[in-house]
């Protein structure tokens, strides 16, 4: 596969995700200017974790209007699969590529700590290939919590668009366990299409054997396997 990056200004897990696609993955990666509109023929579009434009007004409310988000939503409306991790979920939801808002943190404190997570179901490119035990992903977010309103919240559960839920190390899902105030524990939400992706957690970040955690190739790898079949098919 080849994928794009793109770089805005304050991105800084951008070398981290290309790392990891690269060098880990074995996969093809450019880096997207924001300030350019040319693709440059990716199979999927990723919005990497940082703060972008320094989180002003909203965390991804400017960074949507880069000139490069024009083509990533066309891409994305034609079918194109596009992922955001953190900063780059909360800019596919300001883009309305994804549903509901990322808020401050209940504690409204910067979070970064492991946490757990747990796929909801195995029906897209994302966790089709994840255990059903709870994985450890690492946060690092001030404006993590999803919201949506309720009508919203119950249209993507019972189209199975809700991708993780925050849980302990057993997969119990409970209060306890939920890190930022996440309505219903959500980590991660897709489209009704499947084709983007959003999370909090960093599967990046944890998905390197020096980092004691690869937990994270787990999501990376099911989503490389998926596309690529779509690609061959």
């Amino acid at each position: 596969m080849k994928f794009g990056v793109v770089v805005f200004p304050g991105s800084n897990c951008d070398h981290d995700m290309i790392y990891v696609l690269r060098d880990k993955l074995g996969q093809e990666v450019v880096e997207l200017w924001h300030k350019n509109s040319d693709l440059q023929g990716v199979d999927a579009v990723v919005l990497p974790g940082g703060f972008s434009y320094g989180d002003y007004l909203r965390s991804g409310a400017i960074a949507r209007y880069s000139p490069i988000m024009n083509s990533v939503v066309e891409f994305a409306k034609n079918g194109g699969y596009v992922f955001g991790i953190c900063n780059g979920f909360q800019i596919l939801c300001e883009a309305d590529l994804l549903p509901g808002t990322l808020l401050h943190n209940l504690n409204q404190k910067f979070i970064c700590r492991n946490t757990y997570i747990k796929a909801a179901n195995h029906n897209n490119a994302f966790t089709r290939d994840v255990p059903d035990t709870a994985i450890r992903i690492p946060i690092a977010h001030g404006e993590g919590r999803y919201y949506a309103d309720d009508e919203t919240i119950a249209k993507i559960e019972q189209n199975d668009q809700v991708l993780f839920h925050y849980c302990d190390e057993n997969g119990n899902i409970s209060e306890r366990a939920n890190p930022n105030g996440s309505v219903k524990n959500i980590a991660g939400i897709c489209n009704a299409e499947r084709n983007v992706y959003g999370m909090m957690p960093h599967p990046e970040r944890a998905s390197d054997e020096e980092l004691a955690n690869k937990d994270g190739e787990y999501i990376l790898q099911s989503f490389i396997d998926f596309v690529t079949g779509k690609i061959k098919n």
